[in-house]
């Protein structure tokens, strides 16, 4: 939006100072607002579930005001407030030979890399059975042995590497929930050596994916994630775990809000990419859960969407509501189909009051309008 605001949602996060003030041509790809030919949002067609809205959220509960965001009390996310120490150990490429009694985890805590790399290496799926006498390549690099309640983005900010690299690097899947003692691979910055500032930075950046694969703590052996919570007004721990309902409930998806659409998805005219649409909304407007879910994220610690809400749905679905000036509900907090979770804004980048809205199938985004009712 202005470059004061990209400083002051920049300023939660450490080290991203060294990006500076973002001027408006540099960015990040999928949250521009260049307007294109606006298009009108369709009434819901008749055989469509009554969609169930409460436009009173609730005004009791005492908000915190960031300068532009409207937030609920609640403790810091769990990146920021679980650091980790970049004490990764390397191990040079070896052969092992299986012996009597040996299991995969034994090998991989004898050899120091990772259970699921060694696995990987030598073709093995699970329950990873292995023979004695059997000959196993355990791949060498640096690997980090995870403690509990560290994320994968506090990981990656502490080695200077983007989490999706450290993603795709170790093959992590959904639910994307590390455990304590996992070892994972730190690939080494491109063109080996240290990370530049530029790359430091970048890991230092947030986003969407970010946040959906590699933010939630880390699971001791023996703890189970958090049950949601029924109100706002209960706060989960930064270190608890959430996870998503186990499938997308009956009735599909609802607009968030009406409104004018005023950017489509997809690439623009300027080349860059929007991960979602652009709705054209007066200030204040309540913004409606899309299906029943479970809030994953609430904050605004990605400075171009500003307020930000992050629900997931199941079934791999999650949806996203940025630049909102007033955010209703707790990580953690189950919501229900036109519940309300916040009120619009023009906060981040926005350009004029407006809903940025995205629905993701796994990591992928999708375009909002060939899920949404149509007449």
């Amino acid at each position: 939006m202005r470059c004061a605001r990209a400083l002051v949602s920049a300023a939660a996060l450490p080290l991203l100072g060294l990006a500076a003030c973002i001027p408006h041509a540099d960015r990040p790809a999928g949250y521009g607002t260049v307007p294109t030919r606006p298009y009108r949002v369709p009434p819901a067609r008749r055989d469509d579930p009554p969609p169930r809205r409460d436009d009173t959220p609730p005004q009791d509960i005492p908000g915190r005001d960031t300068g532009e965001v409207t937030t609920l009390p609640a403790p810091r996310p769990a990146w920021e407030a679980r650091p980790v120490s970049a004490d990764a150990k390397s191990i040079p490429d070896s052969t092992y030979v299986v012996q009597p009694g040996d299991t995969l985890r034994r090998v991989a805590d004898r050899s120091g890399a990772s259970l699921e790399a060694i696995a990987r290496a030598n073709d093995l799926d699970t329950p990873y059975t292995i023979r004695t006498g059997q000959r196993l390549t355990i791949p060498g690099g640096r690997y980090h042995q995870v403690r509990r309640g560290e994320t994968g983005i506090a990981i990656a900010r502490a080695y200077g590497v983007e989490w999706s690299r450290i993603v795709s690097v170790n093959a992590l899947v959904e639910p994307y929930v590390l455990r304590a003692d996992q070892r994972v691979l730190i690939p080494d910055a491109p063109g080996g050596g240290r990370p530049s500032a530029a790359e430091r930075a970048r890991a230092f950046s947030l986003d969407i994916d970010d946040i959906l694969t590699g933010g939630e703590p880390a699971l001791a052996n023996n703890q189970a994630p958090a049950k949601p919570i029924a109100t706002p007004r209960r706060i989960l721990p930064s270190n608890a775990v959430v996870t998503a309902p186990a499938r997308l409930a009956s009735g599909g998806f609802l607009w968030p809000v009406d409104g004018r659409v005023v950017k489509r998805f997809g690439p623009g005219a300027s080349g860059e990419r929007n991960d979602g649409i652009k709705i054209a909304v007066p200030i204040s407007t309540p913004i409606h859960a899309a299906a029943d879910g479970v809030v994953a994220y609430v904050g605004d610690g990605i400075a171009a969407l500003g307020g930000l809400v992050i629900i997931k749905h199941g079934g791999g679905w999650t949806s996203v509501y940025g630049h909102a000036s007033k955010l209703l509900v707790q990580r953690g907090q189950s919501v229900k189909r036109g519940q309300t979770v916040a009120l619009s804004g023009d906060t981040g980048f926005a350009d004029r009051p407006e809903l940025h809205f995205e629905l993701r199938k796994g990591r992928t985004p999708v375009d909002p309008t060939s899920q949404l009712p149509r007449s």
